[in-house]
């Protein structure tokens, strides 16, 4: 059987998706420069399975290495996680963004079509619709994101855009997430960011398992319901599934999609901290600070194309987002480095 190769699939999203690929009998490869990643979540992976997936580190900048692994595994498809995440590093260094997310994905596509694997999904972002006029968002929205990484994003989706253009034998997903969350229910892999978090779920779980003091709010003057910043939060598990779903997509139909993956419900800072602490009883201390650049009031899914396109849609609410979350860092205090 010919392997699905997942470029940054020792991370978050990408050891949950690794971890349903093997549950559903796909053989896989992963490609990590464990720079933001662990090698323990696929050990822990190998374990929930009962399966293995084959790990080749290297960056999918280095032309030569990648040509190597798609001569000795000759994956059938690829799942596109492997690129830089942090809003707020990307505004600080541009640069580095465009050098790995952008031209990293390039020579990632060239040695795809050298070796004749055109087959893909691609883990795209919200941020590229920017600060939206409207809401709920559709996929047939303005785009115009706010920072380099949402830009770095939407470069990449043009990029497929003209690659399929160019040759229609491109099968690609384009999916855009939302804002992941939770950890898978075994609370053996979760999120394990390096230092700061740069998201809200693993600030408030630091601050629950008592990593840090208190759980700072950038902002509450939004024009939202309580003037924190409104996200549509979305399971990690359920998003882990849509690539799947994305998978049996490409291999019924020809063309490029580019879907939504949210759950079409928005949550403020202050619901998400409530929610948090009514679901595990742990109390979160917090205090307001300066709004972030690069921050938008609010952003929530229409994800009504998903569901048309892929059969997919959310399963877990907020609750099981809480209760995951916290069970991973209660369990896990330290992330991966208690191993």
């Amino acid at each position: 059987m010919q392997p699905i190769l997942v470029t940054g699939g020792a991370g978050f999203i990408g050891s949950h998706t690794v971890l349903e690929l093997l549950q559903a009998g796909h053989e896989v490869v992963v490609v990590d420069n464990l720079s933001n990643a662990s090698l323990v979540a696929l050990e822990r992976v190998a374990e929930l399975t009962g399966r293995t997936a084959r790990l080749e580190v290297a960056d999918i900048r280095d032309r030569q290495a990648l040509k190597r692994i798609f001569a000795d595994c000759r994956p059938r498809a690829v799942i596109h996680f492997a690129g830089l995440k942090a809003v707020g590093e990307s505004v600080e260094k541009p640069l580095l963004y465009y050098q790995n997310n952008v031209a990293g994905s390039a020579v990632l596509f060239e040695v795809m079509a050298e070796a004749g694997c055109r087959t893909l999904v691609f883990s795209s972002s919200a941020t590229v619709y920017g600060d939206p006029a409207e809401l709920p968002i559709r996929e047939d929205f303005p785009t115009g994101p706010t920072n380099p990484y949402g830009r770095s994003k939407l470069f990449i989706e043009e990029m497929l855009r003209d690659l399929h253009r160019s040759d229609p034998a491109w099968r690609i997903a384009i999916l855009r997430y939302f804002n992941p969350v939770g950890a898978h229910p075994s609370s053996r892999i979760g999120e394990d960011p390096n230092g700061r978090p740069n998201n809200l779920f693993p600030f408030i779980t630091q601050v629950a398992v008592g990593k840090r003091p208190r759980l700072d709010i950038f902002g509450n003057d939004y024009p939202t319901v309580d003037g924190t910043g409104v996200r549509d939060y979305i399971h990690v598990v359920d998003l882990a599934i849509g690539h799947l779903k994305a998978l049996d997509r490409l291999d019924r139909a020809d063309g490029l999609v580019c879907v939504n993956l949210g759950t079409g419900q928005g949550y403020s800072v202050l619901q998400m901290v409530e929610a948090f602490e009514r679901v595990n009883g742990v109390k979160i201390p917090r205090r307001i600070v300066a709004r972030r650049p690069g921050d938008i009031a609010a952003c929530w899914a229409d994800p009504g194309l998903a569901e048309r396109e892929l059969g997919w849609k959310a399963e877990r609410g907020l609750d099981e987002m809480c209760r995951d979350g916290w069970n991973w860092q209660r369990n896990n205090p330290d992330g991966y480095g208690m191993e």
